[in-house]
């Protein structure tokens, strides 16, 4: 391998150190500033961005569906039951024509 090969490797190494360690930092900062109470609701609110923009556009018996899943997740609380409840109504509605 030549200098260059080395050298290129060597600059990929501190990139790769350089970006954990800036996250490390990042994080330490952003945990102590007055926004870390945001944090802890940060995953729901990723998790409902994702199903409404997959929702977006979608027919009614999606919707309907969906809503079954929400209902569900609301009086259960339990992540599977959920998942089964909204597969469970999308599909028997398919069957049946809905």
């Amino acid at each position: 391998m030549t200098t260059s090969h080395w050298a290129l490797i060597a600059i990929l190494a501190i990139a790769a150190f350089s970006i954990r360690l800036v996250g490390l930092i990042a994080g330490d900062v952003i945990r102590k500033s007055r926004l870390a109470p945001l944090l802890d609701d940060l995953p729901g609110v990723i998790i409902v961005s994702l199903v409404a923009s997959s929702l977006a556009g979608q027919p009614v018996l999606t919707w309907c569906a969906a809503g079954a899943a929400l209902v569900t997740a609301w009086l259960t609380n339990n992540v599977i039951l959920t998942m089964l409840v909204g597969v469970a109504v999308f599909a028997g509605a398919t069957l049946i024509g809905i």
